[in-house]
């Protein structure tokens, strides 16, 4: 399963580790995702991944109970 944002479609980026003798070699910086079950209004729920500041935003704006 592909490590996507469900709301803001952020991926992982791309860059390099970089060795004391600067040597450069690929890696990949990943987004911290969480899953996460949201309440809809007929009372039911959807589970979702979403990054951490997404999180954030919806419980800041009242979107999500306080935890």
């Amino acid at each position: 399963m592909a490590r996507i944002c469900e709301v803001t479609g952020r991926r992982p980026r791309t860059g390099y580790n970089v060795s004391h003798s600067n040597r450069h070699t690929k890696r990949r910086f990943d987004i911290n995702l969480q899953r996460k079950r949201l309440p809809l209004g007929d009372g039911g729920s959807i589970e979702v991944r979403l990054t951490t500041r997404v999180l954030k935003t919806l419980y800041r704006k009242g979107y999500l109970p306080v935890r």
